[in-house]
């Protein structure tokens, strides 16, 4: 089910404009909000005159109304009616000081209503709104036209776009990731800066494994959380010839993960695998990482912490399971096309119909096949997607990233584990850029068109680097 979203609104004015138009554009903006399902914060007429802000006096009343609802309120919209007072609206958000993404709206005027009684000139004080934020160092987004309506196509478009960036935002405000296991010795390409997360507000738990082994040795087959995760495996995939004690030392895993997950308060989460989990425990923990990417908890393996937060992004954007891929391979002699894979712990929400738990085939030649049962094997199923990853470059002292879109295809695809074929315009200047800036083979992909709005909430708010591919 979509999050409910809040939205705070301030209504622009300015007094010698024609102030009906304040009332009208406040109650069309309300309108437009809860069409599409937003609920909107905003000032009444009876709190200032038409619900607008034009006055310090305005801003201070906005602003206090905002902090009461500040844990609800998603984004802000600033709409301009008319030309609007440059100097209240920013004051508006400089009091309120919520800081989540703020957006700015100006109707357009009709060309043959242009007399004094109803010329907006909001196209104008877009600028000046604009000018002061510049000025106020606040962060704002703009709608792709400088003037939209609030019923228009356009501004519909605008405000899912806009509701995603907020998503994206507001999930990884104070967050919590949980990183089970030391990196794979063999991965260097995982190494990552906790400090530089950290100063993005994103915490990361550490949990050893030889405590996920002790605490599973410690639970019974009995156990009420083993016998519930054993359960909800067998309905989330079908487990084929698995091996009985198989399942059940998944479920155990699973139990753990979850508890110290919700006693920690943790969101998503990256697990070591790559070889300890199946040398010291028998099974791989893909069913278990595919279960929680597929509830909207992201989880990586390898302990990729960074993957788990591209995961994260996408999923917040789209409201839909994300999966992390390895750039793989190339497809055919086509440049633009290339299979993506892993071995795999998909969300069932990626694949074709026919997905079955199965062995793991690349880790059995080393561990053997009955300490590998729990991948996910099936074909990613063709539709558009969204890519990202993001990374700490721990030189420059910042995060940074890529964003773009693309499609997976129908193109036949024999192989194992979770794999399909992905089609993106101009792939070749996209691998050049990934290879040229060290970034990872990992990559995470969402059934999805939502770089716009990822690229939006990490450079504009986040203030990581990121490349749009495109």
């Amino acid at each position: 089910m979509s999050k409910q979203m809040t939205m705070g609104v301030i209504v622009g004015n300015r007094g010698f404009f024609p102030s009906h138009l304040a009332t009208s554009g406040r109650l069309e903006m309300i309108a437009a909000l809860e069409a599409a399902g937003i609920k909107p914060i905003v000032l009444t007429p009876e709190e200032t005159a038409h619900g607008a802000v034009e006055s310090y006096e305005d801003a201070k009343k906005c602003a206090a109304l905002f902090k009461k609802h500040a844990a609800e309120i998603d984004g802000i919209i600033i709409t301009l009616p008319n030309f609007g007072e440059e100097r209240g609206l920013a004051d508006t958000l400089r009091l309120a000081d919520l800081r989540v993404p703020v957006l700015i709206q100006a109707t357009p005027d009709h060309a043959g209503k242009m007399t004094i009684a109803f010329r907006r000139d909001s196209f104008c004080g877009k600028m000046s709104i604009c000018n002061n934020l510049k000025q106020y160092g606040i962060p704002y987004s703009l709608t792709r036209l400088h003037t939209e309506a609030p019923d228009s196509v356009e501004f519909k478009a605008d405000l899912e776009w806009f509701s995603a960036v907020c998503r994206v935002v507001k999930g990884l405000k104070n967050v919590r990731f949980g990183a089970i296991g030391a990196r794979p010795t063999a991965f260097n390409t995982v190494r990552y800066s906790e400090k530089l997360l950290e100063r993005s507000g994103i915490t990361v738990e550490t949990l050893d494994l030889s405590e996920v082994m002790g605490r599973i040795g410690r639970m019974k087959d009995n156990d009420d959380a083993a016998q519930a995760k054993l359960a909800a495996i067998r309905k989330y995939i079908p487990v084929g010839d698995t091996p009985e004690a198989a399942l059940m030392k998944m479920a155990k895993l699973g139990a753990v993960i979850d508890h110290w997950m919700k006693a920690n308060e943790l969101t998503v989460s990256a697990v070591q695998c790559w070889t300890s989990i199946e040398e010291y425990l028998g099974v791989v923990p893909c069913t278990v990482m595919s279960m929680m990417s597929e509830n909207l908890i992201p989880s990586a393996c390898e302990v990729d912490v960074l993957g788990t937060l591209s995961m994260y992004v996408l999923t917040l954007a789209s409201e839909t399971p994300s999966a992390l891929l390895d750039w793989n391979n190339n497809y055919g002699d086509n440049p633009d096309k290339a299979v993506c894979f892993h071995c795999s712990n998909l969300p069932k929400h990626f694949f074709r119909e026919g997905v079955k738990m199965d062995f793991q085939q690349i880790i059995a030649g080393t561990v053997g096949k009955e300490n590998t049962h729990g991948t996910l094997d099936g074909t990613v199923k063709a539709g558009a997607m969204s890519f990202a990853r993001f990374s700490t470059d721990d030189f420059a002292g910042q995060i940074t990233g890529y964003v773009g879109e693309g499609a997976f295809t129908d193109d036949p695809l024999h192989t194992f584990g979770g794999a399909g074929v992905v089609e993106i315009p101009k792939m070749q200047d996209l691998l050049r850029f990934i290879c040229e800036n060290g970034f990872e083979h990992h990559v995470a992909a969402n059934f999805s068109t939502t770089a716009a709005p990822v690229h939006e909430a990490a450079t504009r708010y986040l203030g990581w680097k990121t490349h749009w591919h495109r």
